[in-house]
């Protein structure tokens, strides 16, 4: 449970701006921004998804910033009413719809700030995505550094010492005198290199970036969809809350994500499975623990590509494409929204869309 994690955590003042009032928009404006980013997201070669604590609240799992969160209350001297543990969550619907969009090729890396272990847990690729805070599903040798996939969510949390021995076996069949870890930082630990060099890299090769239920308060983490903007790219938030990154944002939709993601997909023609048990990593342990042995590459190939082809886009549209950034720190507004024209929708509705959105950026 979120509470029991925080519990876990040592003593930290600066917990960043909590509680703020949430934002609902008209359902007619979800529906507007879904066909939107739809259209983005078939537009773009590099979609990245940056995820936080508001992707989990329907699986019952509390979230630390919102009106009920663990941070909010605890300001408050309450705690949330809560009666679920992480074992027992499951992944949500936008979880496993993170799972279909990566396999039809929509999406192309996750990026998450949760220790819940439900991207893991939902069957997403482990070679697809990165945890910058650890998860409560994976314990680390402190010996020889190899991951292990737990069956039960850890107990403790700060990168603590479980006292279970390392079960990897070396090539000379003797066994590694390790221990095993837990990975969930503490307040001001450093980030997991590989992972924090992953989650650098595919924002800055993304042409979109897409932030779902994270008010992007956290560093490094929450400045990750920034270098997808100074690149060039695009940059999508959906929160309840504002975001410290809203006045740099494409496109922002104040929804539940889970409703949200249900009608982009939907414009996606995309169907969202249900959470399957059997593709669940965590039950299939045999013993308390599974080696876990993700081959995550840097995608340099397409690192080289994507940046060829940006520095071509920026001097063709050089006053655009440099400019951008800096006109929305001066304005501190949302750039123009321009449709562009796509055949799968008239346009009579792609009109109606430019114009729902243009006048939205105005207000």
């Amino acid at each position: 449970m979120s509470c029991s994690y925080a519990d876990g955590l040592s003593r930290y003042e600066d917990k960043g701006i909590c509680g703020l009032p949430e934002v609902h928009d008209p359902e007619e404006k979800i529906t507007l921004k879904a066909i939107q980013l739809a259209q983005w997201i078939q537009e773009s070669e590099h979609v990245v998804v940056h995820t936080g604590a508001g992707i989990s609240t329907s699986a019952g799992i509390p979230d630390f910033r919102g009106p009920k969160g663990v941070w909010t209350l605890e300001q408050k001297g309450e705690k949330p009413q809560i009666n679920i543990s992480f074992s027992s969550a499951i992944p949500t619907k936008t979880h496993m719809a993170l799972v279909e969009f990566m396999k039809l090729g929509l999406i192309h890396f996750v990026v998450s700030q949760n220790v819940d272990g439900l991207h893991l847990r939902s069957g997403l690729p482990q070679d697809k995505f990165c945890e910058l805070h650890g998860n409560m599903f994976l314990d680390k040798c402190k010996q020889c550094q190899r991951l292990f996939i737990r069956s039960q969510a850890s107990v403790s949390v700060g990168q603590k010492c479980t006292d279970q021995p390392c079960p990897l076996r070396k090539t000379n069949g003797r066994v590694c005198r390790g221990k095993l870890y837990d990975t969930i930082l503490d307040w001001e630990d450093e980030l997991p290199e590989e992972d924090l060099e992953l989650a650098d890299v595919h924002s800055r090769v993304a042409d979109l970036s897409i932030c779902l239920g994270t008010t992007l308060q956290i560093v490094p983490s929450g400045s990750l969809p920034l270098l997808t903007k100074k690149n060039g790219g695009r940059m999508v938030i959906c929160n309840l809350q504002p975001t410290k990154c809203d006045h740099f944002a494409d496109l922002i939709i104040h929804d539940y994500v889970d409703n949200f993601i249900e009608k982009l997909a939907m414009h996606l023609g995309v169907s969202i499975p249900p959470y399957c048990p059997e593709q669940d990593p965590t039950l299939k342990t045999k013993s308390s623990v599974m080696e876990y042995s993700p081959l995550r590459l840097l995608p340099k190939h397409k690192l080289v590509h994507s940046n060829k082809m940006r520095k071509r886009k920026c001097k063709r549209d050089d006053q655009k494409c440099k400019s951008e950034i800096e006109y929305q720190r001066t304005k501190h507004e949302l750039p123009n929204t321009k449709v562009e024209k796509n055949t799968q929708y008239s346009n009579e509705t792609q009109e109606n869309i430019q114009t729902d959105l243009e006048t939205e950026n105005t207000t």
